[in-house]
């Protein structure tokens, strides 16, 4: 069967991304492929201090929407998507690239996470994506596809990963389950599980620079991930060619995860 795929593959998409903090964001990356592939643009910012570092990608990027976006404010999470739903009347990518824990709990061990730490860390990194799909698949009339970010560490224990190893294994769990239920509108969801890269988020890890050097040296390809190498494995998952894709955790970390 022939797959008739316009070009570029994402002309006529669009897009809503979630967690660019500066250029060297994850979700950038993302942005940064959906448009050089197509598609139009919805970018978040998550306040005022952040919008000096969004506002001027956004602009570069050409988003047809620019919003705050704290997703523990539902106000904030509602207006987005209405937005969305006025201007765009559809919706067919959303990206959730957002992570948090108290800093006292992340660089502590798991034993010494307070409930109240792990309580935030799981519901702004794991269940605020499970309110942004309920408001995203409705506007999702023509199918779509969602992305959550999440890393190895939810998989194997990786040192210093701590709380964010069980957040994220929850994310993966929480993406298999929506893809079931949102498979029959149409609607495929993945968890993408890059290898470590210099992000904003990533400097609350202790040890990170060693854990980025041991990585590197395991990694068959033997070469570091950059957020573009992540933006196009998620440009490719939103195009017709992945259309029978989903649910499925995707690497792309140049093979890390495959070896001991």
């Amino acid at each position: 069967m022939t797959v008739e795929v316009p070009h570029p593959p994402l002309a006529g998409r669009r897009a809503l991304v979630v967690g660019i903090a500066n250029e060297h964001s994850i979700a950038y990356g993302c942005a940064r492929a959906f448009r050089e592939l197509g598609a139009s643009l919805a970018i978040t910012y998550l306040n005022d201090k952040a919008r000096p570092f969004v506002a001027p990608l956004a602009e570069q990027l050409g988003a047809d929407i620019v919003m705050p976006l704290d997703v523990t404010d539902a106000g904030q999470m509602a207006a987005v998507f209405e937005a969305v739903g006025t201007q765009w009347r559809r919706l067919d990518i959303l990206v959730h690239s957002i992570a948090f824990a108290p800093r006292a709990d992340l660089q502590g061990g798991l034993l010494d996470c307070s409930a109240a730490g792990f309580a935030q860390a799981m519901d702004i990194s794991c269940h605020s994506f499970v309110r942004m799909a309920k408001l995203a698949a409705p506007l999702m009339t023509e199918g779509g596809a969602m992305f959550a970010m999440s890393y190895h560490g939810a998989q194997v224990v990786v040192p210093n990963y701590n709380v964010m190893g069980p957040v994220k294994a929850a994310l993966e769990a929480t993406c298999r389950y929506l893809a079931y239920e949102l498979g029959h509108r149409g609607i495929r969801v993945h968890p993408i599980s890059p290898g470590p890269l210099k992000t904003r988020a990533a400097s609350g890890l202790k040890g990170f620079d060693l854990l980025l050097h041991d990585e590197l040296q395991r990694a068959p390809v033997g070469e570091a991930v950059d957020i573009m190498d992540v933006g196009f494995a998620c440009a490719y998952l939103a195009t017709p060619y992945a259309r029978r894709m989903t649910g499925t955790t995707i690497y792309v970390d140049s093979g890390a995860n495959i070896m001991v």
